[in-house]
């Protein structure tokens, strides 16, 4: 723990406790879009001061469901819904820290597995070495490599090193909230850096292209807040020519679908963190479930909606508490009780099952 507190505190997915994400959607999002009255309006009623971080995940989750349930009823993909253009999309895979051995190993498998690009984490003390091992192994992969907020601006010799190895990109080097860090090192890098922890809204996008601090964006569905942020984060980068990707976030295979329709939109250009159920699954809550084909791609579903049929016999087995209410009533607890998601947890836990 000692070693721990020298460093900075870095919130990389900052994912409210379960039980703010329960309480925020059960008496914050589900009445204010009952009283809104069309999810459409989703976004501008839930503007709601320091309350908005904690939103974003819930309201991801129920946005979604309603992209999906729109394309549904007009018998469209969801993919085409939200502006898609392609038929099937590129897939690459990220590889966790290990020694040397197990990671070319590792690669090795991946490659067969016909995924397009291989991402390695780094941190200081397992970097350089690591990455020059696996290019030395496979000179012309397209190779990446993701930091997670591992580095310091006085770490940019170091990072200069990384150039050697002609990266696709080095993803989030510095602390998850430092725009303007990643501006000065991008200057001294040939190597593009992609941000990622830094990108929860379309207003980060910009803020990072107009200083220059990155010269590819990872797009991570949830951390934006849903397909609707999302759209607004890939036209802002489309219109600068600023390349973006999708970030995967150990979704299950409905989190996984939505993934898959985000990245048919035009500006997804390089290969994103979709990769099969099988590599995280014993058994997906979807079927068919997602599968990479050997070229490294996905097929995009074309019947309406996800394109997946979700498993709910499934579902129900693994649920452990649910809640169901009329639209009238969900309005009525509204009243007096926003202040319990602002700060506290406590009686959270009496939500009904």
């Amino acid at each position: 723990m000692g070693e721990e507190r020298s460093q900075a505190p870095r919130p990389l997915l900052t994912i409210p406790k379960p039980q703010i994400l329960r309480g925020t959607l059960l008496l914050i999002i589900w009445p204010r879009l009952s009283s809104a009255g069309t999810w459409r309006a989703l976004p501008s009623c839930l503007r709601y001061g320091r309350a908005s971080a904690d939103m974003r995940w819930p309201k991801r989750g129920v946005e979604n469901a309603m992209w999906d349930a729109e394309a549904q009823q007009k018998g469209v993909p969801l993919a085409k819904l939200i502006g898609g253009t392609r038929q099937k999309i590129a897939c690459g895979v990220s590889l966790g820290i290990c020694e040397t051995s197990q990671l070319l190993v590792k690669r090795e498998e991946e490659l067969r597995s016909g995924y397009q690009r291989i991402k390695l984490k780094i941190k200081p003390g397992k970097d350089v070495e690591f990455v020059a091992a696996v290019r030395c192994a496979f000179p012309s992969i397209p190779l990446s490599v993701d930091a997670n907020c591992a580095y310091d601006l006085k770490d940019q010799a170091h990072l200069k090193k990384l150039d050697d190895f002609k990266l696709l990109m080095i993803e989030q080097p510095l602390q998850w909230d430092d725009i303007y860090a990643h501006s000065k090192l991008q200057r001294l890098l040939e190597t593009a850096i992609c941000l990622d922890e830094c990108i929860n809204n379309v207003r980060h996008a910009s803020a990072v292209i107009e200083l220059n601090a990155c010269r590819i964006i990872n797009v991570k569905l949830g951390q934006v807040g849903g397909h609707g942020s999302a759209r607004q984060v890939h036209d802002v980068c489309r219109g600068c020519a600023v390349p973006v990707w999708c970030g995967g976030m150990l979704e299950s295979g409905i989190g996984r679908a939505h993934n898959i329709a985000m990245s048919t939109q035009p500006d997804f250009t390089l290969p994103g963190d979709v990769s099969a159920s099988k590599r995280y699954w014993d058994e997906d809550i979807i079927e068919p479930e997602v599968e990479v084909a050997p070229d490294g791609t996905i097929q995009v579903p074309t019947s309406p909606g996800l394109g997946f049929t979700v498993k709910r016999d499934l579902v129900e087995r693994l649920t452990s508490r649910s809640k169901r209410w009329k639209r009238g009533a969900a309005a009525s607890m509204q009243s007096n009780m926003e202040p319990a998601i602002l700060g506290q947890t406590r009686g959270l836990q009496d939500v009904p099952k």
